[in-house]
């Protein structure tokens, strides 16, 4: 089983990295895939991206999103356009146990920090914003990090507590 700082360095990797795959066309379709994500609250932090969650099976995410560009037992990759990708790692039973969204470019889209934490976070002075909240009693934790300027980015991190 792998420890969870091979997981931590797989999302700290993937969001340092500019987002380099192609979209494959399908925009249309995967415009019909948006759910509206419920709001966090301090009762109830569940984040949930398209109507994914932490725990869900490999199955139930490939029936909701489709193919994904890069697939294997241990994660999916999906890459929805050239400002958006979702990645899931999953466990040996095949339930997700971290998820990484990226979004760069014009940042259309990409959740809030009101929609992720059910609060708003005060930007920095550069217009950046960084936040973790480890939800113990729901078992997870997630992460917010906003880079603006000439390749602005939005990546939001989520694992399992192990």
């Amino acid at each position: 089983m792998r420890e969870p700082v091979v997981y931590l360095f797989i999302l700290v990797t993937l969001a340092a990295s500019p987002l380099i795959f192609a979209n494959n066309g399908g925009r249309e379709a995967n415009a019909l895939l948006v759910r509206p994500m419920p709001t966090p609250t301090a009762a109830n932090p569940k984040f949930a991206y398209k109507g994914i969650s932490l725990g869900m099976a490999a199955d139930d995410i490939r029936k909701l999103l489709g193919d994904p560009k890069d697939r294997s037992d241990a994660q999916d990759l999906y890459v929805f356009s050239d400002e958006e990708s979702a990645q899931f790692i999953y466990d040996a039973s095949h339930k997700v146990t971290a998820i990484m969204l990226t979004f760069s470019g014009k940042l259309t889209g990409a959740p809030s920090p009101k929609d992720v934490f059910g609060e708003d976070v005060p930007a920095r002075a550069d217009g950046g914003i960084s936040k973790m909240v480890r939800y113990e009693k729901a078992g997870y934790w997630v992460s917010y990090n906003k880079i603006v300027g000439e390749d602005s980015m939005i990546s939001i991190a989520m694992q399992k507590i192990q």
